[in-house]
Parts: C-alpha cells; sequence; structure tokens
C-alpha cells in the first residue's frame, strides 16, 4: 500500500495485549478539530496513565478530536479483581427510592438501571488490587498497536483525498489557462465595440481617430490587467500541489487551509476585474473548486 503524505483526522485503530491474568484492549477513535483534544476512558486503577496516555498520543497525532477507551478483563473467568457490589447500599438506595414513591405519589419503577446511576453502589478496585504484573509498559504496549493500526486506517484515507484534491487542482489549472487566453480578446473586442458604437452615432463617412481609441483601450488595459493575479494564482496552486505532495511530520492541513484561502483571493481579484461573461464563467467554476478543496481540508491533519 502507498503511504500518504496526508492524513485524514478521521479513524479508528484497536488492539489487544495480554498480561498474564488481565487482558487488555484498547480503542482509539479521531474525528475532525481544529486543535489536538484527547479524551480518555480508562478502567478504575489505571487513571494515573492519563498523563502518559496522552503523551503517547501526541507523539503520533497532531490534530483531531481523539477518544481512547482502555478496558480490562480477566484472561480466566473467575478472576478476583474485578469490581464488587455494595448489596447493603444498593438495597438502601432501593427502599429510599420506594419510599419516595410512596409519599410524593411518584410513577415508574426503581429497577437495576436506575440504580446503576448511583456510583457507590460499586466499590472501586483499588491499583494494588489489579494483577501485580500489569504496568504501564503492557497499557503502553496496546495504545502503540492500536495508535499503529489508526495510522494506517487515516493514512489510506488520506491517499484517497489527496486524489481528489488533485482532481480539483487540474481543473483550476485547466480553467486558469482559459483564462489566459481569453484576457487578451476582451480589449480587442472592446476597441471593435468602441468603433462600431462610433460608426453608429456619426455614421459610416466619419473618420474614426484610431489614436483616441488606441489610448481609450490602453487605459482599460491597465484597468482590466490580470496578469499579476494569474501568475500568483498559478504560483499557490502550485505551492499547494507540492505541499500535498510532501506532507509534514505534525501534519499539513493547516498549511494548506491557508493556501486554499490565497487562491480564493486571487481567484477574486481575476472575477471583479474580468469584464468578460467567459471569464466570469471560468471564475465561478475555479471558485466552486476551492470551496470543494477547502470542505476537503476541514479534515486533514
Amino acid at each position: 500500500m502507498n503511504v500518504s503524505p496526508i492524513r485524514s483526522m478521521t479513524g479508528f485503530g484497536a488492539a489487544e495485549t495480554t498480561a498474564d491474568t488481565v487482558r487488555i484492549r484498547a480503542e482509539i477513535r479521531t474525528v475532525n478539530h481544529r486543535y489536538l483534544k484527547v479524551q480518555s476512558r480508562l478502567p478504575t486503577g489505571l487513571e494515573g496513565l492519563s498523563s502518559a496516555l496522552e503523551r503517547w498520543i501526541r507523539s503520533q497525532v497532531s490534530r483531531g478530536h481523539v477518544s481512547v477507551t482502555i478496558a480490562l478483563e480477566p484472561v480466566e473467568e473467575g478472576s478476583d479483581w474485578s469490581v464488587p457490589i455494595q448489596m447493603d447500599r444498593a438495597r438502601a438506595y432501593r427502599d429510599a427510592l420506594r419510599h419516595l414513591q410512596d409519599q410524593l405519589g411518584l410513577g415508574g419503577s426503581v429497577d437495576v438501571a436506575l440504580l446503576a446511576g448511583f456510583r457507590d453502589i460499586f466499590q472501586p478496585a483499588e491499583r494494588n488490587s489489579l494483577p501485580e504484573n500489569l504496568g504501564e509498559e503492557e497499557v503502553e504496549e496496546a495504545i502503540r498497536l492500536a495508535l499503529s493500526r489508526l495510522q494506517v486506517m487515516r493514512e489510506e484515507e488520506g491517499r484517497r483525498m489527496a486524489e481528489d484534491l488533485e482532481g480539483r487542482l487540474a481543473i483550476m489549472d485547466e480553467e486558469l489557462t482559459r483564462v489566459r487566453e481569453a484576457a487578451p480578446r476582451r480589449l480587442l473586442s472592446e476597441r471593435d465595440r468602441l468603433r462600431e458604437q462610433i460608426g453608429e452615432l456619426l455614421g459610416s463617412d466619419f473618420e474614426v481617430d484610431e489614436e483616441r481609441i488606441a489610448r481609450e483601450v490602453a487605459h482599460l488595459a491597465d484597468r482590466w490587467d490580470i496578469h499579476e493575479e494569474l501568475v500568483r494564482l498559478a504560483s499557490h496552486i502550485q505551492m499547494f500541489r507540492e505541499a500535498l505532495a510532501t506532507g509534514a511530520v505534525d501534519g499539513v492541513g493547516k498549511r494548506l487551509g491557508f493556501i486554499a484561502q490565497e487562491i480564493l483571493r486571487e481567484v477574486n481579484t481575476i472575477g471583479s476585474k474580468a469584464n468578460d461573461a467567459e471569464i466570469a464563467a471560468r471564475v465561478v467554476t475555479m471558485k466552486e473548486e476551492v470551496e470543494r478543496l477547502r470542505e476537503q481540508l476541514e479534515n486533514i491533519e
């Protein structure tokens, strides 16, 4: 598989490892986010790994909302490190709730779903009640493996996104070429229009002042000049293509977003100076492609 230099911010990776009597399952999900945000769900007794977990994630992911879940379960049934239930406390809650129903005339039922909301019914397991050989290294192994699988998925999705973006750039290249070809024709058309209008107003026998028309056309040429905008637009498109091809270790989404913004700026300026139906239509096409670029960039790391 060809690894893409860009990565999607959407992905999933899961892994299981075993440490003697406990099975460790790690799941990592990522979605797009402007910055890096790590949210973790750790089993009781492993809360102290939160900082290390975020450090492991930051070593591989630079942007996106990351949700990490770690679950522990015994390799063999009947393991004694599971969380016990405070039955006396559960009965007390049940009786208290029923008393409230009787006193206040409340409907509903007191069931296991309702009781599960009282967290102190479940006696938290102490860290030393977990298997003695379960340490940071064992959990990190599961996380690293899940991260590796997450990156494979994100890079594969990035490859498909890069292909789509390349297609958008190709369309813009084609439209840019057509605008460059059409630009000089505007002045020739305007020169002919001026001659025709003078002839209609003053008659065919009137001798047209070609020098006066040339000055007027030269003035329009200065107002309608889009040469610099075309050069900058071509440069920005090439810059976008190079960034897309090379990527960056810490992600390239923000850089691509900035370049797309500059592309749109030049396209808008060309449109404001168009004064030509064909160029205006091609500007609309380019703006549509830039918008599609920006939509895709929302999910690129």
